[in-house]
């Protein structure tokens, strides 16, 4: 079991964690959902610190626990958990502050075999005594992430990915496309594969969920972990604008893909689409209606 080190104050955890204070204080941006400050303490190291005002106390628990399970797998680098807590109401994460860097001329390469290491660690207890899942629900964005373990990856996939979402997203939906939606529901088994082994996922790895670390490899953040099919990675890695081409080759070359995968790519980011909907608005709509209809 990961053990996260909980504070009640952002001070009291900077003086156990470091015997320091605050000297400065620099906000960083590029986030939705959180305010993100680089701390610079009294003794010379540096903090990155997320707070949120709206979130409770389990919100940074859960990424908490997300970065440790990458780390624990020894595949791809995550910032160093230093602990979460609640300080004025307002819940906050601690992490090892990361300097960015200049990618290395096989950063590429280099990421697309770490995360296929990463797909093929060992899983076994992340999802108790069950195949798929975690052991503890999380975030996608700020949208609650369900991951009560099962045994089949289809079966997770619709009873705790896209059922949820569609129920959340139900008031965009007229009667036709309810029945859409069922039908799709209801021939997942026709459409997908079981994976050959379960795997380890980021579980929201697009463009601004990794980093450049000063060695020039990559860095993963913000994760919204569980086990189960590889492809769901790939498939969100490739839903806006894409990785370099060489990440894909390396990725293959190190774990090769299951026939038809191209085939499946849309379903993994229906559930994708379906948060972006429920969080964002009915600009991905379209887009949502698109994929159902496809498969149905």
């Amino acid at each position: 079991m990961i053990d996260i080190q909980r504070f009640s104050s952002v001070e009291d955890a900077l003086r156990k964690l470091f015997d320091a204070e605050i000297k400065s204080t620099d906000r960083v941006y590029g986030g939705d959902i959180n305010n993100a400050f680089a701390l610079e303490l009294t003794n010379g190291e540096r903090v990155f610190m997320k707070s949120n005002q709206t979130a409770g106390p389990g919100f940074f628990m859960a990424e908490a626990l997300g970065l440790a399970a990458i780390s624990a797998s020894g595949t791809i680098r995550t910032p160093r958990v230093l602990g979460c807590g609640t300080d004025r109401g307002k819940a906050f994460l601690l992490l090892e502050y990361i300097a960015e860097g200049r990618p290395a001329p096989d950063f590429w390469e280099t990421f697309g075999r770490q995360l296929a290491a990463m797909h093929r660690a060992d899983t076994h207890d992340l999802a108790g005594d069950k195949t798929f899942g975690f052991r503890n629900d999380n975030y996608i964005g700020h949208t609650e992430q369900i991951n009560t373990p099962c045994d089949g990856w289809i079966q997770f996939f619709r009873d705790y990915r896209l059922a949820p979402q569609f129920k959340m997203a139900e008031r965009y939906f007229n009667a036709s496309d309810q029945k859409r939606i069922t039908r799709l529901l209801d021939r997942l088994d026709t459409l997908m594969v079981e994976p050959e082994h379960p795997s380890l996922l980021h579980g929201d790895l697009w463009s601004g969920n990794y980093m450049t670390d000063s060695s020039g490899k990559a860095l993963l953040i913000d994760p919204a972990v569980y086990v189960g099919h590889a492809e769901a990675d790939i498939a969100m890695t490739e839903l806006f604008v894409g990785f370099n081409k060489k990440f894909y080759a390396a990725y293959r070359e190190a774990a090769p893909m299951q026939p038809g995968y191209e085939d499946r790519r849309d379903l993994y980011n229906l559930y994708q689409l379906l948060n972006h909907l429920n969080m964002f608005g009915g600009s991905y709509l379209r887009e949502v209606n698109r994929i159902v209809r496809r498969y149905t």
